[in-house]
């Protein structure tokens, strides 16, 4: 790390970038995946290949309809 990064995290709480991999902006919230799989019934396969709004409007469905 060097100085300016160090300042800005103690100054700014800039927590600097450690290379830990970050998710891609339309990965399936984890929690969401397991009440798919879990409740709904759906099988792993087919909510890999899921969009995000696709994975949200099934689990809405679920509550709604209980289906």
């Amino acid at each position: 790390m060097d100085e300016k990064t160090f300042w800005a995290c103690i100054k700014d709480g800039a927590v600097p970038d450690r290379g830990t991999p970050r998710p891609p902006s339309n990965a399936l919230p984890a929690d969401l995946v397991q009440l798919l799989i879990s409740k709904v019934g759906l099988d792993e396969a087919e909510v890999a290949v899921m969009s995000k709004e696709d994975a949200m409007a099934r689990m809405q469905k679920y509550w709604a309809e209980g289906v």
